[in-house]
């Protein structure tokens, strides 16, 4: 029985992994839970899997869960704090760790994981995005296995050669094609963009997802983020990579080889596909998931992606290109950026315009250890939150 710490489990990648698991009972086993404050979710998760372990970063919360806890007779151990998820990650009886607290919150915990040589199944980009080198170094020297969960990753991921592992650019690959959906605003002029609501930013036509991720595929953001998260799990630079926009989210990603064969991952949009590839690497198991029907589907089409609507692509290659402490500025700028624009301090268009400037702005040295990692993504946040004060 294989035990499973769930980082960020009363979110969408981890309601999505719990379901897997449940499916497969003989095989996995729930060893801890953590969410931020979602009491109520992490409480019928808990009563639903009975981890050794729940945590809640918020204090109030946690005491809150624990008294939940109490009442009902589930001896779940109950614990709250940062220091309390680095613990979740290496508990003694949890083997696999699912990586899924979304934004540089999950940095922490996703680098302790992969220290403690577990198997870590990465859903959160910004660890690789705010710290790359790092994380990919401990990746080697503490003989973790990474599985990476973001379909388009995991797509890439499976389409490798045999026996591959994270870390490496294998011989005979020649690039990378990422595949985008476009997001809802595919096809928007400039100035309609404009006036675009958190509500219609966080409908994605394809996919269910968390409200920050929605907008970072709205605005593109994301798509820009993962190719710098590929240039570090494929140890490559952003020149092997190419972003391809395929509405119909089928086909995740492809890999193209020097003798001209290119391999593609194809699949219904659910993110427990990868999750079930990760959780059961090298084999497969069922996931819950309908089976594709190639015929219904139709037509798979496919365009380049408009850098100059969405600039926030093109601001993300820029800083994959710059290296050093230039992700870490991006990524900080636009959570500091797309948080303004759902409390309504921010334009849609605006979030581009914040992470440009901060870019420009804030020096951005390159980040040899964590704490330094951290360090830089304060000094950009303090900036950008400066800037949205300004313009009030």
């Amino acid at each position: 029985m294989i035990g499973v710490t769930v980082l960020g489990s009363t979110g969408s990648v981890g309601v999505n992994t719990l379901d897997v698991i449940a499916r497969h009972r003989d095989r996995f086993r729930v060893t801890a839970l953590t969410a931020h404050r979602d009491v109520d979710g992490l409480f019928k998760q808990c009563l639903e899997h009975q981890p050794k372990l729940a945590v809640m970063v918020d204090d109030k919360s946690a005491e809150r869960l624990h008294g939940l806890l109490r009442e009902s007779g589930l001896k779940t151990e109950v614990r709250s704090g940062s220091e309390a998820l680095l613990e979740a990650v290496v508990h003694p009886d949890a083997r696999y760790v699912m990586a899924a607290i979304v934004g540089a919150a999950g940095l922490p915990a996703a680098l302790a994981a992969v220290r403690g040589g577990r198997r870590v199944l990465l859903a959160n980009k910004e660890a690789l995005v705010m710290a790359g080198g790092l994380f990919m170094q401990a990746v080697r020297a503490h003989g973790a296995e990474l599985l990476p969960i973001d379909s388009e990753h995991n797509a890439v991921f499976q389409c490798m050669p045999g026996g591959y592992r994270a870390g490496a650019w294998p011989m005979g690959v020649r690039r990378i094609l990422l595949t985008a959906s476009g997001g809802p605003f595919r096809g928007w002029p400039v100035e309609r963009l404009a006036r675009v609501t958190p509500a219609e930013a966080c409908a994605h036509p394809n996919w269910n997802m968390g409200r920050k991720i929605s907008v970072d595929s709205a605005t593109m953001m994301n798509k820009g983020l993962e190719v710098i998260e590929a240039c570090w799990l494929f140890d490559t630079g952003p020149e092997r990579i190419e972003v391809v926009v395929h509405p119909q989210s089928v086909i995740h990603s492809m890999v193209e080889y020097e003798d001209g064969s290119v391999l593609a991952q194809l699949s219904n949009p659910d993110m427990r596909i990868p999750i079930a590839h990760g959780l059961a690497w090298p084999e497969r198991l069922a996931a819950g998931v309908e089976p594709l029907d190639v015929l219904a589907r139709g037509n798979l089409d496919f365009e380049p992606p408009d850098m100059e609507t969405f600039p926030c692509l093109k601001l993300a290659m820029q800083a994959a290109r710059a290296g050093q402490g230039a992700p870490v500025v991006l990524n900080a700028a636009n959570e500091v950026a797309v948080a303004a624009f759902l409390s309504g301090k921010l334009p849609f268009t605006g979030i581009a315009e914040l992470v440009e400037a901060m870019l420009e702005s804030v020096e951005a040295p390159r980040s040899a250890t964590l704490d330094e990692v951290l360090a830089l993504d304060a000094r950009a946040r303090g900036a950008a939150e400066t800037y949205i004060t300004a313009l009030a």
